[in-house]
């Protein structure tokens, strides 16, 4: 509106400076030099609203901007604060998997090492077998004439048993080997002088009948010892065995192999035991490490 006042007072100006009256072409020129400058101010007002409108739309979006601006720094920081706490767990499990990570293979590295000893102690138990399994064989072969007369060869817990009943090795109540029971363990020591390796044990073992009239010998204790000490001394002294190898023991009563109380039970749980194992020194450091 300021425009339009100023240019009303130009062209009232303008006239008032001619005195002279104007020609009708001059008059009509100042009329459309006047109708021109008010289609152009209206064009400026136009102008001018439309950028006071845009300014006031841009104050608006520049004040939507800014409280987005704040929110997305509100939303940032929570980023940030849960960011720190995610990396702060992560290097947390990260830790935790590394030190995991070394026990299974600590872990990994003691299953290597133990299923390599298993396979060696498994090895060493298969020969052992092999050589128990070996070794009953030649003594069946070699004691088969003396199977008849109450001798037997078997392998329990890895080792062998050679069982002698009483009547094969001992005249009734003696500890005095007879000929049949010497003939007997010659064969057997022919077969043990050749295998160095096994030791044996002799085991003497009586039924549960009270000893009676036996002179020295007082119970079945004393005869089981003195008997097992009998074969004992008859192996290492007259057959050469060496005494390493040999240990002497009493089990009197107490370990029969049929508990049954009748006179073919008594008659089995009479015997001699030499019990046959194989060295196991291999085995034991083995197993020792």
């Amino acid at each position: 509106m300021k425009i339009k006042y100023l240019l009303v007072a130009a062209v009232l100006i303008m006239s008032m400076q001619s005195c002279v009256v104007l020609s009708t072409k001059k008059y009509k020129a100042m009329l459309t030099q006047r109708d021109s400058l008010f289609t152009r101010n209206s064009s400026l007002e136009a102008q001018i609203a439309q950028l006071q409108a845009d300014t006031a739309r841009l104050h608006r979006e520049i004040a939507g901007l800014k409280g987005n601006i704040e929110d997305q720094k509100g939303s940032l920081a929570a980023l940030k604060a849960s960011y720190d706490a995610l990396n702060g767990r992560y290097d947390a499990l990260n830790n935790n998997l590394t030190s995991t990570n070394s026990k299974v293979n600590q872990l990994s590295s003691d299953l290597q090492k133990r299923e390599k000893r298993l396979k060696e102690v498994e090895d060493i138990l298969r020969k052992r077998d092999e050589a128990t399994n070996a070794l009953k064989d030649k003594l069946q072969k070699a004691l088969l004439g003396f199977q008849q007369n109450g001798l037997s060869v078997d392998i329990r817990n890895g080792k062998v048993y050679v069982s002698l009943t009483d009547k094969l090795l001992f005249p009734s109540g003696s500890i005095v080997i007879d000929e049949r029971g010497k003939a007997a363990l010659k064969q057997l020591a022919v077969v043990m002088n050749k295998e160095a390796d096994i030791n044996m044990a002799v085991e003497g073992h009586t039924d549960d009948k009270r000893i009676r009239n036996l002179g020295q010998i007082k119970d079945n204790w004393d005869l089981s010892v003195l008997r097992a000490t009998s074969v004992t001394r008859y192996l290492t002294e007259v057959e050469k065995i060496d005494p390493k190898r040999l240990t002497a023991t009493g089990k009197s009563e107490y370990q029969p192999i049929d508990p049954a109380n009748t006179d073919d039970a008594r008659t089995k749980n009479r015997r001699i035991e030499i019990v046959l194992s194989p060295k196991l020194d291999e085995l034991y450091n083995l197993i020792t490490k």
